[in-house]
């Protein structure tokens, strides 16, 4: 039995592993150590706050099956809580012939991932729903919605403080030492011995599994991208209801430029996906040295540019020129103006890739020793926190109790 459990890592999966412990091993002390001064500050606190249902994963991979699942553990979550969400469905727009073959297959995909209600809208239904919009084929999927993440962090935290959880901040684990009964971690400073240690550390997922485990590379390469979004004006508002989706293109795992009403009533437009030269880099002039070369000579990160050149080139230009980025959001609605929207958030997508360029979609879990590193849990990571806390605790953990 377990009894001293470490979790490194502050963001919503790293809190909804140490709650799903407690909740399962009561008897059992849990530490969650987070290397910034607040809970959720990278990845988990700079999203668009979307409830994702499964509409674009593969069926029977693991983002399938967690994603069904997690979206509903997190609205009983968030309605046993009193956490801020609204199951408002959204719409995914196909604008040509060629998306419209997207959109079948995507129907398709979130039929045999068990979605409900799905819908094709006829122009009435689509004008109905969001006026604004033009498309030449668009899927309602009613079982999408939006939350505060933030929220749902915090109400985390508390639970865990509550059952005698401890979370410590400003603690960045930097080793782990594997005895005979136990492992010990520490920040350089100060250690802890634990019988369990869960690398839950997102954009730092692959160095923290080689600081901890000796190893001189990680299973995957993590290479950072950045998300920009714009913000509405008020006036501008009312060109979005709800959710507006472009279909994605298979080849990558960015949804594309979209519209987003957020909890709160505003309405952002956004992401798109450009290389980051910092992992925590979140505007054009955000510089790490050390980051940028350790992505620019990873084979993978060159082989990734050399077969998706256009797309690199496209997502850069719409970065540096709001034009272009216009461009993007006015496929979906045309009377968007430049005028209409402001800058607003920026986030960084941790973006696993192997050594051929390939990026790796699906969620990714490994077991060293006393070790469980989450190598890899993109969107809908945070949706599916619950359920991917429950699998780690499942697969990793219980069959060594």
């Amino acid at each position: 039995m377990y009894s001293r459990i470490g979790i490194i890592g502050g963001g919503i999966v790293g809190l909804a592993t140490a709650y799903k412990l407690q909740k399962q091993y009561p008897n059992s002390k849990v530490y969650l150590f987070e290397k910034e001064q607040d809970l959720g500050m990278h990845q988990s606190g700079r999203n668009s706050g979307v409830l994702h249902c499964g509409l674009y994963y593969e069926p029977g991979s693991l983002k399938a099956k967690l994603a069904v699942s997690g979206i509903q553990q997190m609205t009983d979550f968030c309605r046993e809580h009193q956490v801020s969400h609204e199951i408002c469905g959204k719409v995914v727009v196909a604008s040509d012939e060629r998306e419209v073959g997207f959109l079948n297959n995507l129907a398709k995909r979130g039929a045999a991932n068990g979605l409900q209600g799905l819908k094709f809208l006829n122009k009435g239904e689509l004008k109905e729903r969001e006026p604004f919009v033009v498309a030449q084929e668009a899927l309602l999927v009613p079982e999408e919605g939006i939350v505060d993440y933030k929220m749902v962090m915090q109400k985390l935290s508390q639970l865990i403080k509550e059952a005698n959880g401890e979370i410590l901040l400003g603690i960045k684990i930097i080793k782990a030492t594997e005895l005979t009964n136990e492992v010990i971690v520490s920040d350089g400073q100060r250690e802890w011995a634990l019988d369990l240690v869960v690398n839950c550390t997102g954009l730092h997922t692959d160095r923290t599994f080689k600081a901890l485990t000796n190893r001189k590379d990680s299973p995957i390469r993590i290479v950072p991208f950045r998300g920009e979004y714009y913000k509405l004006l008020p006036e501008a508002e009312k060109l979005c209801n709800h959710l507006i989706y472009p279909v994605p293109d298979p080849e990558y795992p960015f949804l594309g430029v979209h519209f987003t009403r957020m909890i709160a009533g505003e309405r952002e437009v956004g992401p798109n996906a450009v290389f980051a030269f910092k992992r925590e880099g979140y505007t054009n002039s955000d510089f790490s040295i050390n980051d940028t070369i350790e992505s620019l000579t990873y084979k993978g990160f060159l082989n990734f540019v050399r077969h998706n050149f256009k797309f690199s080139m496209d997502e850069l230009g719409s970065s540096l020129f709001k034009s272009l980025f216009l461009k993007k959001a006015r496929k979906l609605v045309p009377d968007l103006d430049g005028n209409h929207f402001v800058k607003g958030m920026a986030g960084v997508r941790a973006q696993a890739m192997d050594s051929t360029g390939k990026l790796i979609m699906d969620f990714r879990v490994v077991r060293e020793g006393r070790q469980v590193h989450v190598l890899n849990a993109p969107s809908p990571g945070a949706t599916a926190s619950l359920a991917i806390a429950d699998y780690i605790i499942k697969e990793y953990i219980n069959e060594s109790l």
